[in-house]
């Protein structure tokens, strides 16, 4: 093992490590894994430049999973110099996590990495001079105070393929040119303000106590800088995100019509699909829903009328070929099992004849137009950025469209309700989604029946739904948050309340599969109560009980990490814990030895007690059972 290590280690210092990088790289098996693999693919192993070397350790470290049959491509760009800095091997990291085919379009990859775009030192300084020129007021007053992360933003925004280095070395030239020397007073650390304490929420009551009333332009959703603080006017805690990404922000009016409604309560909600019917998001989400029910301990700080937390189990029923009965049945058979009791069960299904009033409202707006492009030709122009040629038609001929594909006048697949959002947004949730689209087979729906021939999409329903079921926080996983922009235009759009949206991460088990869709369509198996599934069906068939199940996600809790890998072991742990609690012990001799016990009288009984199970309670009569010795029985050793 050790001759291993140390050919690793030469391996890695001939690609330009340093020592102490290498050494820590060779204590952690995956990136070492990844940085030899990598190291051979790009044929160096004879060595590099310290320079191509730090770029494909970066690859071995960064490099995104669901792309690699382009990483030969892309080392080989590398070791050719055509890249070479890391803002061009970022821009390739970008463009082949979008990549999904197994070949990319070569011209688009370049123009994408800045491939072959040279710029000189001169054109470097002349940016250099036209920032400082622009910021020099603010320079000249912070002195070398100045955020130099932000001067050297401002000249990667106009140069993105610049040398990182020469542009570092060309503002500090700069810096000393217009400051000269550091000065005592640069070198003076900024006296920090001490912060007045916040009074607490007894003496923001005036004499009739009454609580006073926030500021007209407070809004209660807003983030606040402290991650975890909870104001008097904030009905729940505010949760943080680094990411940027959309948040909501409602009008003061549309805020307080919203807290009458829900009288101040914390409404969170789990959207239920047929995909949903036993797998680990289940108590997760559930048990993060119930989570807010333990602010009654912050009673005295959000005051008796903010304590109440309500959440709902609601079945996002929009597509009636996949609904079907059986699913339903089976959720609420599980959701009986595992002990929840929602406040209430509600069906997006319930709110069709809203979503479709809503979607007229949407077309009259000018925000929403009927398309008839196929889906290839929608992928196609959504791939190109470019606008379908019929997203300008007028507003009267959508709504005649519109009206006709509700009538069933109108084939499946030739004609669908899009949203008028952004295609030259970064973000593809913003491509003109699908609000609307044709079930003509007139497939009944298991909860409506088949009063509909067309049906809202996720997309449109879902945001649409959590408005108007007053719902406080829209929770779900990392995977849905570049979707806050859609979300939130939508809502916007239609003068809706904003819920506050807040992500987790995904729960992964160790050596498990734990995607839904990868489960059924790539495995054989009997069912979702398979046991080599863990799904919560598996699981009970196992034998796991709920309460085991409950206290492994309580214990995990949760995370906005993306790499959210709990080991399998911590799941057996729980299940060992609650049998050690539950589970009776019983003992039985298959083959007894004859013991004569001579210090007992003949005939004597005594009665002795057994724990059923190692942490039995002394108080706890059940949990003892009793037995008879009798002297000159048969007693085992």
């Amino acid at each position: 093992m050790a001759v291993k290590e140390e050919e690793r280690l030469e391996l890695f210092l001939k690609i330009g490590l340093d020592e102490r990088t290498a050494r820590n790289t060779i204590a952690n098996n995956k990136v070492t894994n990844n940085l030899t693999a990598v190291i051979h693919e790009a044929g160096v192993t004879e060595g590099c430049n310290r320079t191509i070397g730090n770029l494909l350790y970066t690859v071995a470290t960064k490099y995104p999973a669901n792309a690699l049959i382009h990483r030969p491509a892309l080392l080989g760009y590398i070791v050719t110099t055509k890249i070479k800095t890391p803002a061009q091997l970022e821009a390739a990291f970008s463009f082949l996590s979008s990549t999904a085919s197994e070949s990319f379009e070569l011209k688009g990859f370049e123009e994408a990495c800045g491939v072959g775009v040279e710029v000189s030192e001169e054109d470097i300084e002349r940016t250099v001079n036209e920032v400082f020129e622009q910021n020099k007021g603010l320079i000249l007053e912070l002195r070398y105070r100045t955020n130099v992360g932000d001067l050297f933003g401002h000249v990667r925004k106009r140069l993105p393929w610049a040398d990182p280095k020469i542009v570092k070395k060309l503002i500090d030239e700069k810096l000393y040119e217009l400051l000269g020397g550091r000065t005592a007073a640069d070198n003076e650390k900024p006296s920090k303000q001490k912060k007045e304490r916040p009074a607490k929420v007894e003496d923001k009551k005036v004499a009739d106590d009454k609580p006073v009333q926030p500021p007209e332009d407070l809004n209660p959703f807003l983030i606040f800088p402290n991650p975890r603080k909870i104001s008097r006017y904030v009905h729940t805690e505010i949760f943080f995100s680094d990411r940027p990404v959309l948040q909501c922000c409602n009008t003061k009016e549309v805020l307080d019509k919203h807290l009458k409604r829900t009288s101040r309560k914390v409404y969170t909600r789990f959207p239920l699909s047929q995909m949903d019917i036993y797998t680990l998001v289940m108590p997760r989400q559930c048990l993060l829903a119930l989570a807010s029910q333990r602010n009654e301990v912050d009673a005295a700080t959000l005051g008796e009328d903010l304590t109440c937390h309500v959440y709902s189990f609601r079945y996002d029923d929009t597509n009636p070929e996949a609904e079907k009965k059986e699913y339903i049945d089976h959720i609420e058979e599980i959701v009986e099992w595992m002990g929840w009791k929602p406040f209430k069960i509600t069906y997006t299904s319930d709110y069709f004849q809203e979503l479709y009033e809503l979607a007229v409202e949407l077309i009259q707006r000018g925000d929403a137009y009927v398309d008839h492009q196929t889906p290839e030709e929608i992928k196609e122009y959504r791939e190109k950025k470019m606008n379908s040629p019929w997203r300008d038609r007028p507003i009267a001929e959508s709504l005649k469209l519109f009206e006709e594909m509700r009538q069933g006048m109108i084939e499946e697949g030739k004609a669908t309700l899009r949203m008028k959002q952004d295609m030259q947004s970064d973000n593809g949730n913003m491509y003109d989604l699908i609000a609307y689209r044709i079930k003509a087979s007139f497939t009944p729906h298991p909860h409506s029946g088949d009063k509909w021939c067309i049906y809202p999409s996720y997309d449109y329903a879902h945001c649409i739904v959590d408005s108007l079921e007053d719902i406080t926080h829209s929770l779900c996983t990392l995977e849905f948050e570049t979707r806050r922009a859609s979300y939130y235009w939508l809502l916007h759009v239609l003068d809706l309340y904003q819920p506050y949206v807040w992500e987790y991460s995904r729960l992964n088990v160790t050596n498990n599969v734990m995607s839904k869709r990868k489960a059924s369509n790539h495995f054989l198996v009997d069912g979702w109560d398979d046991p080599r599934l863990m799904t919560l069906a598996g699981l009970r068939r196992r034998g796991v009980t709920s309460t085991a199940i409950n206290s492994f996600v309580r214990g995990i809790g949760i995370t906005r990490s993306d790499c959210c890998t709990i080991r399998l072991e911590r799941l057996e742990y729980h299940i060992r814990e609650e049998l050690n609690r539950t589970a009776p012990r019983t003992m039985v001799v298959l083959q007894p030895l004859k013991v004569v016990i001579t210090n007992l009288d003949s005939g004597l009984v005594m009665d002795l007690d057994a724990k059923k199970w190692p942490d039995a309670s002394t108080e706890d009569s059940s949990a003892f059972t009793r037995f008879n010795l009798h002297a000159l029985d048969w007693v085992s050793l």
